[in-house]
């Protein structure tokens, strides 16, 4: 090929050859460090001659993956990062964009006569007939489709709590969570505050101190991918009831249990009508969907009669495949493979750890999620080992509450796995490795 020839993405090449991304990655790196190929600003992979090397030290040199399956060159005296264990993203190879272009062209067929129209504010009745039924098979959620707000995603959810919970100025959340939500509480006038929900005594305690009466949790998503154990759950329940307040509950990576069988919802334990339950497409299916649902308890429910022109759905030709999507059983299918996926990505990446890191960074146990809490033996804190990660290339992310950094005179420290591919968490450990080893207590 001639010097300059632009080389096919790795998503293009995967398609035309039939092959796996890693092998095409692989390749791809090798040609990289032997000086066959370079990385140019918004062209990509682009064949050279080896007697003109673009960088006068290769060694400076590295590069990463995007994932449109471009090659970014980062030098590694700007510290930019190549690898990120970001606890949000997802894989970018699982969409089902053959499926989901079928029920959508299907959905407007179906629909043409309303395309036109306005829909219902709360979203439309047959995607949240097929939720109701979705939510109470897989997810124990008990409730009908008159309880179920289709949304444009979490921030809007809580934009509408805020109006549903007037007179409360303050919620609270577990200490140590990772959930990303503290900005949107804060931008609907819904302070946050960290709270123990170890016992009820401990609950009522500090609930006590600052007035709260609205707690958030996120039973399947906490930092160690552990569930909220069932005592914890009966307790809190107990304590909304008899204080008239409510739970949030974020069923955030709910369905992604990826050891046994899911954990139910702490709503469908709810007899007093205490829990507001949120969920979301976002995880298993793709955070541009920018869709998710509320299933309100019905005192809530009647109030929110008086909110219709507050409220604001998501496209209706969305919300119309969606509905295809569940009632046709794509979506059972794509969870099950979704939950194969991240149990591989899961695997691998507690195996390179145990292989490449020392015994004083530990993988706590984890079951459910897109993220590993690593407990580490350091003389630092947690938020200077994510500085020294980041200073070598690397993302990882510490607790949103800084007072839980550091637990048992260890800190802890989270790296997702959702969109990182099996090589970029190779690159990703050994250079975690390098940052680390020189404050590693042995």
């Amino acid at each position: 090929m001639q010097d300059g020839t632009k080389l096919p993405s790795i998503r293009a090449l995967k398609q035309q050859l039939n092959i796996s991304k890693t092998t095409i990655e692989t390749a791809y790196h090798l040609l990289l460090e032997e000086g066959y190929a370079a990385s140019k600003e918004r062209s990509g992979l682009v064949v050279i001659n080896p007697s003109h090397l673009l960088a006068s030290n290769p060694a400076e040199m590295s590069a990463s993956f995007t994932s449109e399956g471009c090659c970014t060159e980062t030098r590694e005296t700007d510290k930019k990062p190549l690898i990120d264990f970001s606890l949000l993203t997802v894989d970018g190879d699982s969409f089902p964009i053959r499926i989901w272009k079928s029920v959508a062209g299907e959905a407007l067929s179906q629909n043409s006569p309303f395309i036109h129209q306005y829909g219902d504010p709360r979203g439309e009745y047959a995607l949240r007939v097929s939720l109701a039924q979705y939510l109470q098979h897989s997810r124990g959620v008990v409730c009908t489709p008159e309880q179920v707000i289709v949304g444009n995603g979490i921030s809007y959810s809580i934009q509408l709590l805020s109006k549903l919970l007037e007179g409360e100025t303050s919620v609270g959340i577990e200490k140590a969570g990772i959930a990303q939500v503290r900005e949107a509480f804060v931008q609907n006038g819904l302070h946050p505050i960290p709270i123990s929900m170890q016992t009820r005594k401990q609950l009522e305690q500090e609930c006590s101190v600052y007035n709260l009466r609205t707690l958030y949790v996120t039973p399947s998503h906490r930092p160690t991918g552990e569930p909220l154990p069932y005592g914890i759950r009966q307790e809190m329940l107990q304590w909304a009831a008899d204080t008239r307040g409510y739970i949030l509950e974020d069923d955030y990576d709910g369905e992604l249990r990826l050891s046994g069988k899911p954990i139910p919802s702490l709503q469908g334990l709810d007899k007093k009508g205490v829990v507001i339950y949120m969920g979301t497409f976002s995880k298993v299916f793709t955070p541009a969907f920018r869709m998710n649902y509320m299933v309100l308890p019905p005192k809530l429910l009647n109030k929110m009669h008086t909110m219709d022109k507050m409220l604001s759905p998501p496209s209706r030709i969305d919300q119309w495949a969606m509905q295809l999507f569940i009632s046709r059983g794509h979506w059972y299918r794509h969870l099950r493979r979704m939950r194969k996926v991240y149990r591989l990505k899961h695997h691998a990446l507690v195996q390179l750890i145990k292989e490449v890191m020392p015994d004083s960074v530990q993988v706590e146990a984890s079951g459910s999620g897109l993220h590993l809490e690593l407990s580490i033996s350091a003389n630092c804190s947690a938020e200077e080992l994510v500085e020294l990660a980041r200073n070598e290339g690397v993302l990882v992310y510490g607790s949103q509450d800084s007072s839980k950094s550091t637990c048992g005179g260890k800190a802890k420290v989270y790296a997702g796995f959702g969109g990182v591919t099996e090589n970029e968490m190779k690159v990703g450990i050994h250079l975690l490795r390098k940052a680390w080893m020189p404050v590693l207590l042995k």
